[in-house]
């Protein structure tokens, strides 16, 4: 499926390896890199230019929270473009999880083919692949405590998607996500925390559906459905499900 912004994560955990390497920092500033008008496919990748600098913390925080592209592409950038994300997932034994264009391209080109009738394996992953990323991080494998958190923590701060996967949670119930959009394609991943502790993580992606509006409410359908079905397990119990 096309990860949209939902490639993001795997964007913020490559700069946060570099800042626990001692590469950079959080407050170290990088400039916003602001797309410049041009033709759909007339270049292999789309001009930018160099906008305000910010410190990475606040660029990762609007990259997740917001889904900057802007900011996305400013670390992006800094780590090494897509070919270093794409190593940090193999080391990370991620191996269904490909990046090939920044996110100006990305969103420039965006319409080439749907996704509903083609499968394409540029920009994309299997759901099963960001569950390996979301339950990684969420369960320490790659990062430090303080770098999850980073994440996380901006995850749970998200303000788009209030359609997708929190719409139709319980009261009391936490979710920290990432939402992505594209032509004829939603998706929503994250982690969904119940009231008695239980965390699941759950990527769903969808296409067609007829509009986006349809999109997002078989996502936040989907989402309740397996709150419902995993609540009903015992405690403690693990397992995974994909189709």
């Amino acid at each position: 499926f096309p990860m949209a912004s939902t490639s993001k994560i795997a964007i913020a955990a490559t700069f946060l390896e570099g800042v626990e390497q001692g590469r950079w920092s959080l407050t170290s500033e990088f400039p916003l890199m602001i797309p410049v008008k041009s033709a759909p496919f007339s270049s292999a990748v789309a001009p930018v230019r160099e906008g305000n600098y910010l410190p990475a913390s606040d660029l990762i925080e609007l990259m997740i929270t917001r889904s900057s592209n802007t900011a996305t592409d400013a670390l992006l950038r800094v780590v090494g473009g897509p070919r270093a994300v794409n190593d940090w997932a193999r080391r990370a034994g991620i191996t269904d999880l490909r990046i090939d264009r920044d996110i100006a391209t990305l969103v420039r080109d965006d319409g080439e083919v749907d996704p509903a009738t083609v499968i394409s394996q540029r920009d994309a992953a299997t759901p099963l692949a960001m569950i390996q990323l979301l339950s990684g991080l969420h369960e320490g494998k790659w990062l430090s405590d303080s770098s999850r958190a980073v994440i996380l923590g901006a995850m749970e701060h998200c303000i788009t998607g209030k359609r997708r996967i929190p719409a139709m949670m319980p009261e009391g119930t936490r979710v920290a996500h990432k939402t992505g959009s594209l032509n004829n394609t939603s998706s929503d991943v994250g982690i969904i925390r119940t009231p008695d502790g239980r965390a699941m993580v759950v990527a769903i992606y969808v296409t067609g559906q007829g509009t986006r509006a349809a999109r997002e409410a078989r996502i936040a359908s989907i989402a309740r459905t397996i709150y419902d079905g995993y609540l009903a397990e015992p405690a403690g119990s693990r397992r995974t499900a994909s189709r």
